[in-house]
């Protein structure tokens, strides 16, 4: 999508937006300012994003959406906080705030984010001349903060690899699976502490394709192994994105900035590192996530004083969904094949130990476990 003109970002459309219920809402009563003609004193006190303060402005309507919403994970983005920190200790948390407040806290998505206008990551500027936008679009919003990884995989932009069927085919969109409910936190994910944390609340593949699973499985592959051995994009991902690692600092003029120094498409399958009632699967895909020891060494020295607390390969649910995959082909696509399992020579020396030792697999398993 091409970058906005300026005029664009901010210019109101008053044919359209007299449409919009909320025409009949004070500008002001939402940005401060003052409805006078002298533009200096108007201005005074603006706020730009009513929605960024908290539950404060569009909880004046929708309150039972907005009580949910301002402790969502999108806008307390505690999942980093669960992460970081537990590869830290306690007396490093006041400087990773620090440095959050640099490179994580400009990412909350607040109700004007997702319903008004485009996140900052990609230009920021209005959706629809501000007219309030029921169903966020998925290349506007959902894909610019969600972009390296699941866009290009949904989309079929990673160089070799097939976009999603449920894009290519159905084309879903996020919304399509993503309900209102979870986005917004007003089910089980309200709880949460992470995206994977607690019960399972984000789509699953039971949910359309329940024909297809279990005991009364239609697919031949999908009677001979039990359904708690793996999870569906064992079979039915191909590969994806891996970041080694993610260094973060501030220029000389303090503007925040990252670098990633490598990374890679592949797939590999690991023994499941959250392995509850909920996700009982013993093999999952698992993907490396874009952080090192040394991620936030601008900010401090040894901040991640507990680095390999938390596995470096982590669960993962890939948007690249295909019916047909190498997987899929032949048995020993997978069983035998040590080349689709992480094993411990995959994992880098440094990180060869700690929580990824429940990751790691030995070696892939024989032929003769494909009905266990």
């Amino acid at each position: 999508m091409p970058p906005l003109e300026a005029w664009e970002k901010v210019w109101i459309d008053l044919d359209e937006y007299s449409e919009d219920f909320h025409a009949y809402i004070e500008c002001t009563a939402c940005h401060g300012g003052q409805a006078v003609d002298d533009m200096e004193l108007a201005h005074e006190g603006l706020v730009a994003d009513p929605a960024a303060g908290g539950d404060t402005t569009c909880a004046k309507c929708h309150g039972e959406i907005s009580s949910h919403a301002v402790d969502s994970l999108h806008n307390t983005l505690e999942g980093y906080d669960t992460a970081i920190y537990a590869r830290s200790s306690p007396e490093h948390y006041d400087t990773l705030e620090y440095m959050e407040s640099y490179h994580c806290d400009s990412c909350h998505a607040t109700c004007g984010d997702c319903h008004i206008s485009q996140p900052n990551s990609v230009g920021g500027g209005l959706l629809e001349s501000h007219t309030f936008v029921k169903t966020p679009p998925m290349s506007r919003t959902c894909t610019a903060c969600h972009g390296s990884r699941v866009k290009n995989e949904y989309y079929g932009l990673n160089e070799g690899v097939t976009g999603d069927v449920h894009f290519r085919q159905a084309r879903l969109v996020c919304t399509s699976c993503h309900t209102s409910d979870e986005m917004h936190g007003m089910d089980a994910s309200a709880t949460a502490t992470h995206r994977y944390d607690g019960a399972s609340s984000e789509p699953s593949c039971e949910s359309c394709h329940a024909d297809v699973i279990g005991e009364n499985a239609t697919v031949v592959q999908h009677q001979l192994h039990d359904p708690d051995l793996l999870s569906c994009q064992v079979c039915h991902s191909v590969a994806y994105t891996n970041c080694t690692n993610c260094h973060v600092d501030r220029s000389e003029d303090d503007v925040p900035y990252f670098s990633v120094e490598e990374h890679s498409l592949g797939f590999f399958v690991g023994r499941n590192p959250i392995q509850s009632e909920d996700r009982p699967y013993a093999y999952v895909p698992v993907r490396h996530v874009p952080v090192d020891i040394n991620s936030f060494s601008a900010y401090g020295e040894d901040l991640l004083s507990n680095f390999l607390s938390r596995p470096t390969w982590v669960y993962a649910t890939p948007h690249n969904i295909q019916r047909n995959t190498p997987q899929t082909e032949t048995c020993v696509n997978c069983h035998n094949n040590d080349a689709i399992f992480l094993t411990l020579d995959k994992v880098a020396p440094a990180e060869q130990g700690g929580a990824n030792l429940d990751v790691v697999v030995e070696a892939a398993p024989p032929l003769s476990m494909s009905g266990e």
